[in-house]
Formats: C-alpha cells, structure tokens, sequence
C-alpha cells in the first residue's frame, strides 16, 4: 500500500501531467494572410499577438505537370524574387512562437494532382522550396515554413498521397498538416485524406454553407461540429468568416456567448480559425480573450 507521501506525489506527479498535456494542446486563432495588399505586412498581423497560426495563402496553381505559383495579391511578386524579403517577417513570427504555414489550393482551382507520383513530385516541390529542404529558387527566402495547410476546393484525388508524402519528411523536421475542409461532411475532396489521421489541425470552414453555418442560430453549425470532432486529427478548429459578406458570420458578442461555450467541451476543440486578416477589423481582437 502506498504511503501518504508516495499518495502525494503521485497526485502532483498527475496533476503536473494533465497540466503539461492541457498547456500543450492550448487553443488559439489560425488567420489567413496574403490575399490582398493593404491587410498589412506579415509581420505585423503575428505582432498584435492575436493569432497562434498564420497561414500564407496561396500557392494557387501546381500538380499535373505544372510548375507551382505562389500567388500573393499586391503584396509581392514571386516570379522576380519580390517575395524573399518575407523571410524576415516569417522568422519573426516563429521568434513568438506562431506557427506559419503555406496554404494550397483556395477558390482559384487551377490545382489537380493525377498520381500519387505526382504528388509526390509536389511534395518533393513543397519541400526544397518552402519546408526543411534546399532549393536555389525559394519564393519565400531562407525562411523555413512550418507546415502545409490543405485549403482545397477542386479534385478529390491523390490528397491522401500528398499527405502521407509530407509526413514523411518529419522524420527530418516536424512537417505540420492542415486540413481546411468545408463544413458539409464528409468533405467532398479532403476526406481520404483527413482519414489517413496524419493531420495536426482539422480548421472547418463554417461559412459559404448554409446547411452548417450560422443562419441566426448556431442549431446547424453545432450538430456539424459534433459531427467534425470525431474525425482523426489532433484538434478541429472552427472556421468562421471575420465579416458578413461571404455567410456565416456570427458577431463577436454571439460567438462569446452562445457558439463557444457549447464548442470549447469537446477534448478536441483547438480553438477559432478567421478568413481573412483583411477582414479582420478587431474581431480577433474581440474573441482572443473567450477563445
């Protein structure tokens, strides 16, 4: 039998323990940035301190033979070299511990893989040019990005292989996974993929779908969440639009009082993610504290 000094610090070895596993799995704000030049530098969306992800959007065009273009609105162009200095900005927002990733696909579609050998090629792509690998043709500078995000909206084939091809590469440094599927389930291109069980974060796009997004009441959207808590992934994030013009906005106050608390019970609950940051106009700053 355990003495009453064992007993004691076993109880503080666990409460230490469940400590330690609640402080590394800390829900946070994911916003895109990138799809329009006046939202501001990159460096400053991670200075505000709102967010615990940025994901650069996009890399628009690639697979099936084509050379991937990173697409970056007015802020840069990559095809002379503009978009190196971002490096800077990037390195910045890892130094306070921000996660910054690079975002494939996006409403464009001119993405498509057509075998799991090309998507390899991709991934070999990815890798060389914006991860852990070399390259002498980086778009983004020396800068090592950490991780993808799968922001696709065209073809269901072959994103499983990508998947698994750039898990591959954490066995040389950590290659965070994303998946931003749309909230009807299962998603019509991500699924495969997301049931590999590889991803990181699962943040589900709550707007442009009215049968699960808020319509005046969050009925739909919270039986969705149900639904999308119980896929494989370490933590689902919500997505959520940070202004009313594409559906499915919910206003700060709402999310605070009536979305939230019902979401933040599931053990798997990773906390909001907003497009975009040029939208964004103090909505992080609203929900940061209740997130």
């Amino acid at each position: 039998m355990a003495t009453h000094k064992q007993a004691s610090f076993l109880l503080l070895f666990s409460l230490l323990f469940i400590t330690l596993c609640k402080s590394s799995q800390e829900a946070g704000i994911a916003i895109y940035w990138g799809q329009s030049g006046n939202e501001g530098s990159l460096a400053d969306t991670c200075a505000t301190g709102n967010h615990q992800y940025v994901n650069i959007a996009f890399v628009s065009s690639f697979g099936s033979g084509k050379t991937p273009i990173l697409n970056l609105a007015g802020h840069c162009n990559p095809n002379a070299n503009g978009c190196t200095s971002l490096s800077t900005d990037i390195k910045a927002c890892q130094a306070r511990g921000i996660k910054v990733l690079l975002s494939i696909g996006g409403g464009v579609r001119s993405y498509s893989l057509s075998s799991a050998d090309d998507a390899k090629q991709v991934v070999n792509y990815l890798w060389s040019n914006y991860l852990g690998g070399r390259s002498n043709s980086r778009p983004l500078g020396d800068a090592v990005l950490d991780g993808i995000d799968f922001d696709i909206e065209a073809s269901s084939g072959h994103w499983d292989e990508l998947a698994r091809s750039l898990n591959g590469f954490s066995q040389q440094k950590k290659v965070y996974l994303v998946a931003a599927p749309q909230c009807p389930f299962p998603d019509a291109h991500l699924d495969a993929a997301i049931k590999t069980g590889l991803f990181d974060y699962v943040w589900v796009q709550f707007y442009n779908n009215p049968p699960c997004q808020y319509a005046g009441n969050a009925n739909n959207l919270l039986s969705a969440w149900k639904t999308w808590t119980m896929v494989q992934a370490k933590q689902v994030l919500l997505g959520l639009p940070t202004a009313a013009p594409s559906g499915g906005f919910i206003p700060a106050n709402v999310l605070k009082s009536q979305v939230l608390p019902s979401i933040k019970s599931s053990p798997k609950y990773g906390g909001v993610m907003l497009w975009n940051k040029r939208l964004d106009n103090g909505y992080s700053s609203a929900i940061k504290g209740s997130v």
